[in-house]
C-alpha cells in the first residue's frame, strides 16, 4: 500500500486538537496558547502552551513535521544506512507539570519516521508511548496507569504490553543515578512490524490511551492540601525529570539538531525546579516512600 504523509499529518493534528480540549477541559481553563512555527531547512509545526493553570503550572502539546534532505547524527548513530537520505519526521509530544505534588508529571508522544530510497521502497516506522512520573505514590494510580497501557496493547497483540512496559522501564532511566524517572508505561521505537495503517492506529490509540490513563488521576488528585515541603520535593524530583530529558531522551537530541524550534523542544521543562547537594529523605517519610515502593523496576498488574 502507498504511505500517505498527508493523510498521516491530518491524523496527528487532530490527535493535538483532541488532547488540548481534554486537558483544557481537566484544567478548567482555556488557557492553552497556540503558536505555528517554520524550520528554515524544511517543515514546521504548531506548539500549544499551558501556565500557570488552575491545574497545570506548565504544560505543551505540540505537533511537528520536519523534513529535509540529511537527517541529524542522533537519527543516523544506530542506523548509519539512513545518512544522506531524504527524511519526513511527523510526531505529537506532550507533558504536562501540574501544580499539586500530589498529581504525578505525565508524558506522552506519538511520532512517524519515513525516510525515501533510490528505486527501493521507503524505509520507515512509528514511535511514542506514555509514562508516568509521581512525586507522591498511590499504588492505585499506578495499577491504573499500566491497566490502561495494557489494554491499549491488547487488540494488536496480547504479548506486546509486557514488551514495550520493559522498553519503557529500561529507557526512562538515569543511568547516572542509578533510578527510574518513574512508574513506566509504554515505549515503542523503530516499530513497523504491523502494516503502515494499523501501526498508525496504533499510535493514535496510544494518545487516546494517554487521557484514559491520566484525567482520572489527575482529577482524584488535584485537590489534596500540600505544604512547601511536598512543593520543595516536587522541585527537586523535577532535576531528575529535567537531567534525563537533557541528557538522554532521543527525542530531544533529534530536535535540536535537526533545527526545530528550541522553544517547542524545551516546553517540555518545568518551570521551577531545584538541586540539593547530598540530599536524602527523612527515614519512613513519604518521600523516602517515593523510593522505595514507586522508583523500582515493578509489574503493577
Amino acid at each position: 500500500m502507498s504511505i500517505d504523509l498527508d493523510h498521516l499529518e491530518q491524523k496527528f493534528l487532530a490527535l493535538q486538537d483532541h488532547l488540548c480540549k481534554n486537558l483544557a477541559q481537566a484544567d478548567e481553563s482555556e488557557k492553552f496558547i497556540e503558536e505555528t512555527w517554520q524550520r528554515p531547512n524544511g517543515g514546521g509545526g504548531r506548539t500549544r502552551v499551558i501556565a500557570n493553570g488552575n491545574v497545570f503550572e506548565k504544560g505543551g502539546v505540540n505537533f511537528s513535521h520536519v523534513f529535509g534532505q540529511q537527517l541529524p547524527p542522533s537519527a543516523t548513530q544506530h542506523r548509519p544506512e539512513l545518512a544522506g537520505l531524504p527524511f519526513h519526521g511527523l510526531g505529537v509530544s506532550l507533558v504536562m507539570h501540574p501544580n499539586n505534588p500530589y498529581v504525578p508529571t505525565s508524558h506522552a508522544n506519538v511520532r512517524c519516521f519515513y525516510a525515501e530510497r533510490p528505486n527501493q521502497t521507503p524505509i520507515w516506522w512509528f514511535g511514542g508511548g506514555f509514562d508516568l512520573t509521581p512525586y507522591y505514590g498511590f499504588t492505585e494510580d499506578c495499577v491504573h496507569w499500566h491497566q490502561i497501557a495494557k489494554q491499549v496493547c491488547e487488540p494488536y497483540d496480547e504479548a506486546l504490553y509486557p514488551r514495550l512496559k520493559k522498553w519503557c522501564d529500561d529507557y526512562f532511566y538515569l543511568k547516572h543515578r542509578q533510578e527510574p524517572r518513574g512508574i513506566g508505561g509504554l515505549f515503542f521505537d523503530d516499530f513497523n512490524e504491523f502494516d503502515f495503517q494499523t501501526c498508525m492506529e496504533f499510535a493514535l490509540a496510544v494518545g487516546q490511551g494517554y487521557l484514559d490513563a491520566y484525567l482520572p488521576i489527575v482529577q482524584k488528585r488535584k485537590n489534596i492540601a500540600f505544604g512547601e515541603t511536598e512543593k520543595q520535593f516536587q522541585r527537586f524530583r523535577r532535576g531528575r525529570y529535567v537531567e534525563f530529558n537533557l541528557v538522554y531522551d532521543r527525542g530531544t537530541l533529534f530536535g535540536l539538531q535537526s533545527g526545530g524550534r528550541t522553544e517547542s523542544i524545551l516546553m517540555s521543562l518545568p518551570p521551577e525546579v531545584c538541586w540539593e547537594y547530598n540530599w536524602a529523605p527523612a527515614a519512613n517519610s513519604e518521600e523516602a516512600r517515593l523510593y522505595k515502593e514507586f522508583l523500582i523496576h515493578k509489574e503493577w498488574i
